[in-house]
């Protein structure tokens, strides 16, 4: 059965049309056409937990549902991935009054 999962970084979100028995390295492969990094630079972590995402397991085995939001993170030049930045609607709308800004 078909499901769908969010990925989420910074202000970005990837609606990525998977099945439970995805792997984790078949969903990073999605993913390389949108972010133009290659699957090793790239790192699927669930906010709640905190949880790495492990390539060679399912989503099913990871408790990973449908409508699920996942955290990506990159690797850095440093060789370390970036920290888990998702902002929220509400962290955006909070800078937009800051600035005065009107719709």
């Amino acid at each position: 059965m078909d499901m769908y999962i969010r990925v989420k970084r910074s202000k970005t979100t990837y609606f990525i049309r998977c099945k439970a028995s995805d792997k984790i390295s078949d969903i990073k492969q999605k993913l390389q056409e949108l972010v133009d990094q290659p699957t090793n630079n790239q790192r699927l972590i669930l906010p709640g937990t905190g949880e790495v995402l492990e390539d060679s397991k399912t989503l099913a085995d990871q408790k990973v549902e449908n409508d699920a939001v996942v955290a990506l993170t990159l690797r850095k030049d440093d060789n370390e991935f970036e920290e888990v930045n998702i902002v929220r609607p509400n962290d955006f709308y909070q800078a937009r009054d800051a600035d005065g800004a009107s719709w």
